[in-house]
């Protein structure tokens, strides 16, 4: 289960993904966001099935990499769909005692299960397609204009850059401190929820102490180098726009013009 979140692990591959801008791809997702939400049928989901399949196609990441992703919101998942299923008031198709299952929860549950889905997927489509350099640059240049409002814009692309830069750090450093406890005698699985609560203690402790430790040794070599955020600063290859950007922009252009569409129409 640790091995299979992919949102913050870069996969290299020769794609156009992966050569497009990191401003690109961050304004990329942020719009297939916008539109999951501006999507409130199954057509316009199929819509934006036909464009996330496209662009996994263009990254060049094996689908099974992207789908194992989702094995680690599947208990969230779950949690959703029979919250919804069973509290959304309507038609009740079934009832037994104090459950009910009505024609609006399904629908809801349905919907609310496709957007954390495609949630999860372009979020690991972009971070598999864009090095943690690159997405501090791009984050950076892109929130460039709130320095006039005295923001930290570099010191705050920094800190996301980094924090994604750590999840698969740490999510091996857990695999690593999981199987040595497992080898010591410690069991993770049997039980019920509040014994394997406090049999997670002796990995949370360790795996605590190791972040704690890291984040040192980061702070110690960034301090030693003499790093300090702000304004000054160059690249070593700045950004630059080129043609396929521009062609990136109008084809998300017409997908967001092709979500708002469906919006008003109801479709």
């Amino acid at each position: 289960m640790i091995r299979d979140i992919t949102i913050g692990q870069y996969y290299p591959a020769d794609s156009v993904l992966h050569k497009l801008d990191p401003r690109t791809k961050l304004v990329g997702t942020i719009l297939f966001i916008a539109s999951v939400f501006l999507f409130h049928t199954f057509p316009g989901y199929a819509a934006a099935t036909v464009f996330l399949a496209a662009v996994i196609k263009l990254s060049k990441v094996p689908p099974k990499f992207i789908f194992k992703g989702l094995k680690a919101i599947l208990m969230i998942l779950l949690f959703t769909v029979v919250i919804n299923i069973l509290l959304t008031p309507g038609e009740i198709l079934w009832k037994f005692g104090i459950f009910k299952i009505t024609r609006e929860g399904l629908s809801l549950a349905a919907r609310m299960a496709i957007r954390l889905t495609y949630l999860v997927m372009g979020s690991s489509i972009m971070t598999l397609t864009t090095t943690p350099n690159q997405l501090t640059d791009g984050m950076e240049r892109l929130l460039r204009p709130l320095q006039k409002l005295r923001v930290p814009v570099h010191e705050i692309a920094m800190m996301m850059s980094i924090a994604l830069r750590f999840i698969p750090i740490l999510l091996e450093e857990t695999d690593k401190i999981m199987k040595a406890q497992i080898a010591r005698g410690a069991d993770f699985e049997s039980g019920n929820l509040i014994k394997k609560a406090k049999n997670m203690i002796p990995l949370l402790v360790p795996l605590f102490i190791s972040a704690f430790r890291r984040a040192n040794d980061l702070a110690m070599a960034m301090e030693a180098r003499c790093y300090h955020g702000g304004d000054h600063r160059t690249q070593m290859k700045p950004l630059k726009y080129q043609k396929r950007d521009y062609a990136a922009y109008f084809v998300l252009l017409g997908y967001l013009a092709v979500a708002i569409a469906f919006r008003i129409a109801g479709i």
